[in-house]
């Protein structure tokens, strides 16, 4: 588990790394600023920029490391993870907490429902248990439904987020050109609103993408400090790592009745 905690606390240390190369948007988008466009604007059109680099990729394979804090709890999952996009398809199976458990789901199939499978404990005796995405027993653990996994959903939910924000004001964005997380280097879209407002569904984000391969691997969601002076209290974290794009998966990658998978 302390592995998986490391994943948490980096950002800040990666971001104070690159802070001397930190650039406010005006600064950084100076035929912008004199039109007075709205900050979220450029920050959205990075994101883009990566969202069709998304649309060139059809299957991966990846380490999916979650903090999420699910009903009053900061839980950290670290999975290996394959997925396919059309039709939509995921194969997880867990690291840590609960390794070997295994999880599958391709929309359209099995009545929608994802099928669950544990590999120890008295729960690996039942076999194989079908599941609504959004059952209470699925949602104990998780904070988003199976179907919002992977980059290209992560950053859907982002860019409709910022979109919805360039209507308001109250929003100081920044970026960090020459950030790093772990080995790779990154760009990093930092968006900060300093007053709570319903409008508003985070404090912070940031946003992560690879310089190499313009994949957005990371997304930190915080929601306001509890006190003044205090830091921002993270609400969830999807870090995507060792990623290997158009692997080539199939249906047979996807199947209960895949040998390699303990399904029943």
């Amino acid at each position: 588990m302390p592995r998986l905690r490391r994943w948490g606390c980096q950002s800040a240390l990666l971001l104070a790394a690159g802070m001397a190369n930190v650039i406010d948007a005006p600064a950084a988008f100076a035929q912008q600023a004199e039109t007075q466009e709205h900050p979220l604007i450029a920050a959205i059109a990075l994101a883009e920029q990566s969202y069709r680099t998304l649309q060139q990729v059809n299957d991966y394979e990846a380490t999916l490391i979650k903090q999420e804090v699910v009903n009053g709890r900061m839980l950290t999952q670290r999975i290996q993870l394959r997925l396919k996009e059309a039709p939509f398809s995921v194969y997880l199976r867990y690291e840590e907490p609960n390794p070997g458990r295994e999880i599958l789901f391709v929309k359209g199939q099995n009545n929608d429902q994802l099928l669950a499978h544990e590999a120890t404990g008295l729960s690996s005796l039942v076999g194989t248990v079908p599941l609504p995405i959004d059952s209470a027993q699925v949602l104990a653990e998780n904070r988003h439904v199976v179907t919002d996994l992977g980059m290209r959903r992560m950053l859907e939910m982002v860019i409709t987020q910022w979109q919805l924000e360039t209507k308001f004001g109250e929003i100081d964005v920044k970026y960090y050109p020459q950030a790093k997380m772990g080995n790779a280097d990154c760009e990093v879209i930092e968006s900060i609103h300093p007053r709570p407002r319903k409008q508003f569904l985070y404090h912070m984000t940031r946003l992560f993408i690879e310089k190499q391969s313009r994949l957005p691997i990371r997304i930190e969601n915080y929601s306001w400090p509890a006190q003044a002076g205090q830091p921002a209290q993270l609400q969830e974290e999807y870090t995507y790592v060792n990623v290997k794009t158009n692997v080539g998966l199939t249906a047979a990658d996807f199947d209960q009745r895949n040998s390699k998978y303990s399904f029943q």
